[in-house]
């Protein structure tokens, strides 16, 4: 095991989103916090069913498999859960082989502290108050959706972004938001030399293209994708951006507003990241969705929430 998490691609996931937990979790809603360790303690040893996570997290371990002895990538385990109750899912990343050996186990409180110290580029989880803290301490984090899609069944890693308010600042978005899409469209084409500034998830993205930069690009493990609701002429500012930051990503799709489901499913993605609700809900349909809760589109929800 190595010392240190430098030059890695670090994950730190909960345990709702590793397995699925809701079983144990409706034991605590409905009879609190010492039924619920009773629970834990008398199942530790039957492993849990996969959750939402699962998948990526193998495919991203798989990442490691050309050389073990310096892997590229390091999942931690931030759960909410005690040492105590942790073991059950200790046992059960055990029982599915996983390589995870770092964790916190903060005993009912938030995970998200540990974040940076850990080293982590992205932070998933299905709790939104910690995502939404993790968010406002500047990590990039997301909260993992219920769905029902399956594993992909190709061993290539495909991940998805939207582009405002994930990859990119909101600067852009809020003006869509409050002077409709004229004035979006204007102010775009004006500063389509003008890179953007860096979103949430600008640091995670440069972390997988360092992955990338290791391979020809037609024999990379991992394949990403910009899925965006923009069109042109506000395309330019975005293509001229990402070569400002000298990052590569191999798909750019320009969607100029239309649904974006039936293309993440085109494109088989095994996570996308975006930051409105209404475009998460219909993602989930189709593949493992991650919602970003930050910027101009979510400042409604997150005033009703600290309310």
């Amino acid at each position: 095991m190595t010392a240190n998490t430098k030059d890695k691609l670090v994950i730190a996931i909960s345990s709702r989103a590793l397995f699925d937990l809701d079983e144990s979790h409706q034991v605590y809603v409905s009879q609190g916090v010492e039924a619920y360790c009773a629970y834990q303690t008398a199942h530790e040893n039957d492993a849990l069913q996969p959750g939402v996570a699962f998948n990526l997290v193998k495919k991203l371990l798989a990442l490691n498999a050309p050389d073990p002895a310096h892997p590229r990538v390091e999942i931690i385990l931030l759960s909410r859960n005690s040492a105590d109750t942790g073991l059950r899912i200790f046992n059960s990343i055990e029982h599915y082989q996983l390589d995870i050996t770092r964790a916190a186990f903060c005993g009912g409180g938030s995970s998200h502290r540990y974040i940076q110290a850990f080293g982590a580029h992205l932070f998933l989880s299905t709790d939104q108050d910690d995502v939404r803290q993790a968010l406002d301490l500047g990590h990039a984090a997301a909260t993992i959706l219920p769905s029902q899609v399956g594993p992909r069944a190709d061993a290539q890693l495909h991940i998805a972004f939207d582009g405002d308010a994930v990859l990119f600042s909101d600067e852009s978005e809020r003006i869509y938001k409050q002077q409709g899409l004229q004035a979006f469209a204007a102010n775009e084409k004006m500063a389509a030399h003008t890179p953007m500034t860096g979103g949430p998830f600008k640091d995670f993205l440069a972390a997988l293209h360092r992955i990338q930069a290791e391979y020809p690009a037609e024999a990379s493990p991992l394949r990403t994708a910009l899925i965006t609701a923009r069109g042109a002429p506000a395309h330019e500012r975005v293509i001229r951006t990402l070569r400002e930051w000298n990052i590569r990503i191999d798909e750019a799709l320009f969607l100029g507003g239309m649904k974006k489901g039936e293309f993440l499913k085109a494109f088989g993605a095994d996570i996308f990241f975006d930051d409105q609700k209404g475009h998460c809900d219909s993602a989930r349909e189709h593949v493992a969705t991650g919602h970003v809760p930050y910027g101009v589109a979510n400042e409604a929800c997150k005033k009703i929430t600290e309310s």
